[in-house]
């Protein structure tokens, strides 16, 4: 069953379009990558599905409605959370007071909710009453994923994980989306560069190419030759 689909889908900022006429679905329990080179769309593509920017023509669907004109806090009441690549905490909060500020959509039962985050990032757990501002550039990330899941979603959209992450870093993130998936449950539609890392956890691979759609295939299909050449084509073209 498809948890998100879009259909021929043209959207991007003011009279500017970056995506042109996308489609791909995310299936329940599937966790599908989109990568793409610096400029390709890639997080054009998910503001697109939280409704962030101007969509022009195409169709999208989570679970069973349309949302293609629903404002994005709707989206994100009704079970869409999403992590963006930078300003995705409160610097000068605590870790505990963030996933305060995270829960203003459901308040009731906080500590019950909180606990679940502490238990699933058991270094936030330690980390409660440091500020955010203080904390490594993973554990803020891991942090970011904490605040959109106290909401509870149903699909899980995270911009660049491994940005300007440490190496060992970049491990325990990826290690921490894993057991999300692992443990939840929930289809996650993620957006990465390191190709090698998203590929590892990815049950479909969508790559786009200045904004338009160049492969769309399971993982254990995409040919890697055909999938560098693609990258190579782009960054030739910039």
């Amino acid at each position: 069953m498809a948890v998100l689909e879009l259909s021929e889908v043209t959207a991007g900022y003011g009279p500017i379009d970056v995506l042109h006429n996308i489609s791909f679905v995310v299936a329940d329990r599937e966790i599908v990558t989109i990568l793409g080179t610096n400029g390709s769309g890639k997080s054009t593509a998910l503001k697109t599905v939280m409704g962030l920017t101007r969509l022009r023509q195409g169709k999208i669907r989570f679970k069973d409605r349309e949302i293609t004109t629903l404002p994005a806090h709707n989206r994100a009441a009704i079970g869409m959370g999403y992590v963006p690549q930078t300003q995705n905490v409160f610097g000068e909060l605590s870790v505990v007071d963030n996933l305060r500020m995270g829960s203003f959509l459901r308040s009731k039962n906080f500590e019950s909710r909180a606990s679940k985050i502490f238990d699933l990032f058991p270094i936030l757990s330690d980390l409660r009453e440091k500020k955010a501002a203080q904390l490594s550039g993973g554990e803020r990330r891991m942090l970011a994923i904490g605040l959109t899941l106290l909401l509870e979603p149903k699909i899980l959209l995270i911009d660049e994980p491994s940005s300007d992450l440490a190496p060992a870093a970049v491990e325990q993130v990826y290690e921490i989306i894993s057991n999300i998936y692992r443990q939840l449950g929930i289809s996650i539609l993620l957006v990465e560069q390191n190709v090698a890392k998203a590929m590892q956890i990815a049950d479909r691979v969508c790559v786009l190419v200045r904004g338009k759609e160049a492969m769309n295939a399971p993982t254990a299909e995409v040919d890697a030759q055909k999938l560098r050449q693609l990258f190579l084509e782009e960054k030739h073209d910039e």
